[in-house]
């Protein structure tokens, strides 16, 4: 049996990083208020595992104004969204080659 476990990125090891990646997958953009709010977590939290995803370039960030409000919005980038491909194949395939 192959060692499936050596093929997770240790990037989306994290379940906050999981989520992340996963709603940015199917969106276009996300704001910091919306992902902060659909996976229920505090803004250091998320910044702190945001910084994670950018620093290792699977993220990019959009910083604008809205108005006079300031906002902050992601997006998947071409390298993170293959890096996220690959670490799903591979719990799937520890997945099937556990039954």
């Amino acid at each position: 049996m192959k060692n499936f476990i050596t093929q997770l990125n240790k990037a989306f090891e994290s379940r906050i990083r999981l989520g992340i990646m996963s709603i940015l997958m199917v969106n276009d953009w996300v704001d910091f208020g919306e992902l902060k709010e659909t996976l229920a977590l505090t803004d250091g939290n998320l910044a702190s595992h945001i910084a994670a995803l950018e620093k290792e370039q699977f993220i990019v960030v959009r910083k604008s104004f809205i108005g006079k409000k300031p906002n902050t919005a992601f997006q998947v980038t071409q390298e993170g969204r293959e890096a996220f491909q690959s670490h799903l194949a591979a719990l799937e395939e520890l997945v099937k080659g556990m039954k």
